[in-house]
């Protein structure tokens, strides 16, 4: 199909563009199976909304088309995607012409669950970088997977980039868990010889209390057997992801590139290593600051902090044994929080301030302007934004 128009300049009185938008949501609304709504591949959108396809009309027109999107696979044109050929040659270089770049991928998590590079004949690990259980049948079970097409006879897709495909839009559509699985549940139906997961994993679906306090995880409930739960908790553990950072050979050399290829400019601040908090920090820890491969951390806080206070100890004490992909080593991955952004109560349990007494203020500290309401019965800092404002110290 004929994409010069996307290039157009005057596209509110250009015939050519208004064709070219035309002949594109004719196709688009044949590719949405009778639905009014579609994704939206404006500059401002970027195909992350749907929208009705008259709106999308006039987003085309008002907003142009986002000139990247040339593969309009969105809107139903088609994505060659090629399935690794185990009779190709191996000496025929490859990888370069898959979109998700799977060989050299594979040939990353190997080199960093087992610590050296991946052959045709591999002995057992003697150790992971990433821990998780059974890492040798989880790796060739996924490389497979890889290789194994979607259903007899598919050339289009294999197993794992069909399941890479569906979860990348779920997250771009919003998908929740429930809507995911019903698509689960419905595509074995249409394909029966399809190789699909049977829903999106849940952890610790069987604790009914709390393992700390041991206070019941579910609200009471007299309209039903179906029990509510008392609060929801998702955390992703910090460790490993930090670890898969440097599984990329690329990211790992973005990771390291504040200490190795940055020009440091006493003048101006481009990077949060020109700032008064990390060189004071690398200061008081010359030790952490000399790997380039340790990572400063910056966070929204909440009030569930134990889960990552945890682990933030360890990778500042002892620290996780981590595969760098670019220079191919081994080493002790170190992490330290150095800014959080949080609401004021949130910062009082953060550092161990009270910051409901006297002294509530952590910069003014005996200097602070407070007082006590006899009948209010709670502390007031009525003259201390004046002085915040005047000498601009921080007050939360």
């Amino acid at each position: 199909m004929d994409k010069s128009w996307m290039s157009l300049g005057d596209r509110l009185l250009s015939p050519a563009y208004a064709e070219g938008v035309n002949s594109f949501l004719r196709m688009a609304r044949t590719h949405s199976m009778g639905s009014d709504r579609i994704q939206c591949p404006c500059r401002i959108c970027c195909n992350n909304l749907f929208l009705p396809i008259f709106e999308v009309e006039s987003h085309l027109f008002i907003k142009e088309i986002d000139p990247t999107y040339t593969h309009w696979i969105f809107h139903g044109e088609e994505e060659t995607l090629p399935i690794i050929d185990n009779d190709v040659d191996p000496g025929v270089e490859s990888g370069d012409v898959y979109i998700d770049d799977m060989d050299r991928i594979f040939d990353d998590i190997w080199a960093a669950t087992f610590g050296d590079a991946r052959e045709d004949n591999t002995t057992s690990p003697a150790h992971s970088a990433i821990p998780q259980s059974s890492p040798s049948t989880t790796f060739d079970q996924q490389l497979e997977d890889a290789q194994r097409p979607l259903f007899d006879g598919c050339t289009k897709f294999s197993k794992l980039f069909f399941i890479v495909k569906l979860l990348y839009i779920k997250t771009l559509g919003g998908w929740s868990i429930k809507s995911f699985d019903m698509l689960l549940s419905l595509l074995p139906s249409a394909f029966h010889n399809a190789e699909l997961p049977q829903s999106y994993e849940e952890e610790n679906v069987n604790l009914n209390e709390c393992p700390i306090c041991k206070a019941s995880q579910w609200m009471p409930n007299t309209h039903g057997s179906r029990v509510i739960p008392q609060k929801v908790l998702r955390h992703f553990p910090l460790k490993p992801r930090l670890q898969r950072l440097f599984v990329s050979s690329k990211i790992a050399g973005d990771m390291r590139w504040h200490k190795e290829q940055r020009v440091t400019d006493e003048t101006s601040m481009r990077h949060p290593a020109d700032s008064e908090a990390w060189k004071t920090f690398d200061q008081a820890n010359p030790i952490f600051a000399r790997d380039a491969c340790n990572v400063r951390l910056g966070n929204d806080i909440d009030v569930y902090l134990q889960p990552l206070i945890d682990e933030l100890l360890e990778l500042w004490e002892h620290g996780v044994p981590t595969f760098d992909a670019s220079t191919k080593e081994m080493f002790m991955l170190h992490a330290a929080l150095l800014w959080t952004i949080n609401d004021f109560p949130a910062y009082g349990n953060l550092s161990g301030w009270s910051t409901k007494e006297k002294l509530a203020c952590p910069s003014c500290n005996e200097s602070t302007d407070s007082n006590w309401l006899k009948y209010g019965r709670k502390h007031c800092y009525i003259g201390h934004r004046r002085l915040a404002m005047k000498v601009q110290i921080p007050i939360g």
